[in-house]
């Protein structure tokens, strides 16, 4: 294990890493609860709840132990946030649609920007466009993502509603164009008792955070599980339910459920290139920045070949959480805090994937945490998530506007992929614009440009309303 590891290389000790891995796993482990309820939309969208949580914890507990073991590198894997609320969002959107994008769908969409990633890590087309799009963009993006994720968890709680206060009936499921007295955002019920959990769990969770407690998500979430046991919000059902075991049942498993007939549907195109597109920039993030912080980046070369290598098993982890039943598996930040506790080598993410794999043992627990906790711990996530925007430069309006525009249309029209292609085009446009006029000069990066014809043309071709 030394020698494998090169622990002494890297100058620490078995303790230390398998202390490490354990705190990455407190520190991610709310995944297990959250992916399952976002991605089956708390009920709505019918891929299992337990079918979910088998291909998180498997996916989770076998992408991470494969990066510590071939590429020697501390960073854990998992479904990530954002990308499986934009995959939840486009299946119960179309739901009513004459062509429904289906959950199987999904996850063909999934696989589809796997095997993408895979191809543009291994011909380095990936590199090119970490390149080509501005920080700025990148930092909005990050930031757009966590507030898409905090209304779904206003939603879910019931902290945020919806009141319609339009002259004319408004049919059912349909796109309708209301003036802006007629739609507003609500607070929710106080009296609600999904709401006064979820209010508790946001509260439990910050105070934790404050005191640094190492996975202040996962001990809030569980937490205010107990205190919602006393408010009679939580099912007990759950732990001797037959659909919820103890031992592992592999056949529940959503396992290359794919739907190679939709593949040309107009849909899935949009959903492969919103894939791919964000998790090129919150991998590349991801990667680096714990690199970075484990020191791994000291020497520029071995750290930038360790990073590449890195890459691959995240582009390999997409297409494999595909095939065994979930969103997007990624590269996850929360790595950070095994790091911080000295973290250095491969063992801290095979220790890490190792309590994932055990957690499949636990799938009652899991199963008997109430939505409201799940729905606090989502807006945390967003207050994380959020704290990049602090590396925009509001000041300069070339950079200001697309960034602005990337976060704000992402929540405000539900859609990641919207934020994304309004920035792009809006950073080309004014950034050329500036140029011309000498005011300063901005690099626009041939791939920018392509990109941004690209997205006129799906608009243009394909639509955009929803």
């Amino acid at each position: 294990m030394e020698r494998f590891f090169k622990l002494k290389e890297n100058g620490t000790t078995v303790r230390t890493e398998i202390m490490a891995g354990l705190t990455t796993f407190m520190a991610m482990a709310y995944i297990l609860s959250v992916n399952p309820g976002t991605l089956t939309a708390f009920g709505r969208i019918d891929m299992g709840w337990y079918s979910v949580f088998l291909a998180t914890a498997l996916a989770a507990g076998i992408f991470t132990i494969a990066m510590g073991l071939f590429i020697n590198f501390p960073v854990a894997l998992a479904p990530g946030m954002g990308l499986n609320a934009y995959f939840a969002s486009v299946v119960l959107s179309s739901a009513t649609s004459a062509h429904p994008f289906t959950w199987q769908m999904g996850l063909t969409a999934v696989f589809i920007s796997g095997l993408i990633f895979i191809l543009l890590t291994v011909t380095r087309v990936r590199q090119i466009l970490l390149d080509a799009i501005p920080d700025s963009l990148k930092h909005a993006i990050t930031v757009g993502i966590g507030l898409f994720i905090t209304i779904i968890g206003l939603k879910n709680s019931g902290i945020m509603t919806i009141g319609v206060e339009a002259g004319n009936a408004i049919p059912a499921n349909t796109f309708t164009d209301v003036l802006y007295f007629e739609t507003v955002l609500h607070l929710g019920s106080l009296n609600n008792t999904n709401v006064q959990l979820a209010l508790i769990g946001l509260v439990l969770i910050g105070i934790l955070m404050v005191l640094e407690v190492k996975g202040a998500i996962l001990f809030g979430i569980l937490g205010t599980t107990v205190i919602g046991m006393l408010m009679g919000a939580v099912d007990f059902a759950t732990l001797s339910n037959p659909s919820t075991p103890w031992v592992p049942d592999f056949t529940q498993l959503n396992f290359l459920a794919f739907d190679w007939n939709g593949i040309l549907h107009t849909g899935i195109i949009s959903a492969i290139a919103t894939f791919t597109f964000v998790e090129l920039f919150d991998t590349f993030g991801t990667l680096v920045g714990t690199a970075q912080r484990a020191g791994i980046m000291d020497n520029s070369e071995t750290g930038k070949k360790r990073v590449g290598k890195a890459m691959l098993v995240d582009a390999a982890a997409v297409a494999g959480g595909a095939m065994l039943g979930t969103s997007t598996t990624t590269a996850y930040i929360e790595s950070a805090a095994g790091v911080a506790e000295g973290g250095r080598t491969g063992l801290t993410a095979v220790t890490t994937g190792v309590c994932f794999l055990l957690a499949l043992f636990l799938a009652p627990v899991a199963a008997l945490i109430p939505g409201s906790a799940t729905a606090a711990a989502l807006i945390i996530v967003g207050v994380l998530m959020a704290q990049s925007i602090r590396r925009i430069d509001f000041n300069d309006m070339v950079i200001a506007i697309p960034s602005f525009l990337t976060l704000a249309i992402m929540p405000f029209t539900y859609n990641i992929a919207n934020g994304i292609s309004f920035g792009i085009v809006t950073y080309v446009i004014l950034a050329f614009v500036a140029n011309l006029a000498g005011k300063k000069k901005y690099d626009i990066h041939w791939m920018m440009w392509l990109l941004a014809v690209l997205v006129v043309l799906r608009y243009l071709l394909i639509g955009s309303q929803g």
